[in-house]
């Protein structure tokens, strides 16, 4: 005796559509998953291991490797092989100070989540050499008077620079206002 499946009868109206999305997202919600699916792929639970790597090992370990992945036992999220990349010569040197680099890798966990590290000796990418900003003009005497009173250097950099381009800009700025979608 077969079964025979149920099946719908077609009612001649379009299936119903779900309405869309919800609330509007900001960037930085959508961003870490977009690269976390390509971090687990190559073993890693947290991109953070990749981007605070120098922060991790110290800027001296830093510069001469890179983690590639981490790979856990079946079934487990401890007790995982951390695999490097090492510039040349600098291998051995890494293989002795694999204890120190465990446990600052398992500090930042939280948890014992590597057991061991694996080396494997490639060349290392290190970031471009960032290039200086181009010098803006020097800033009118007024100006710069006026700006030496504000305490954070952070602030006077970014008045300075808009000071600067203002200085330099042959046309007056042009301010729009907008009232209720109408530009004046």
């Amino acid at each position: 005796m077969t079964e025979q499946k149920s099946r719908k009868k077609p009612t001649g109206k379009p299936p119903e559509e779900r309405p869309r999305g919800g609330r509007a997202r900001a960037v930085s919600e959508i961003v870490p998953l977009v690269g976390g699916a390509a971090f687990r792929r190559f073993g890693f639970v947290q991109s953070a291991v990749v981007s605070r790597w120098a922060e991790i090992v110290g800027p001296r370990y830093a510069q001469v490797s890179t983690p590639e992945s981490i790979r856990f036992p079946h079934g487990q999220k401890a007790e995982g092989v951390l695999t490097l990349s090492v510039d040349g010569a600098h291998a051995p040197m890494l293989q002795h100070v694999a204890p120190a680099i465990v446990e600052r890798v398992n500090r930042f966990f939280g948890y014992p989540a590597v057991a061991r590290v694996a080396i494997r000796q490639g060349v290392v990418g290190r970031p471009a050499p960032r290039r200086a900003a181009p010098k803006a003009p020097p800033l009118p005497v007024e100006i710069g008077d006026s700006l030496r009173s504000i305490a954070d250097p952070e602030l006077r950099a970014c008045l300075e620079g808009l000071a600067g381009a203002l200085a330099a800009s042959e046309a007056a700025p042009v301010m729009r206002l907008e009232i209720k979608g109408k530009v004046r």
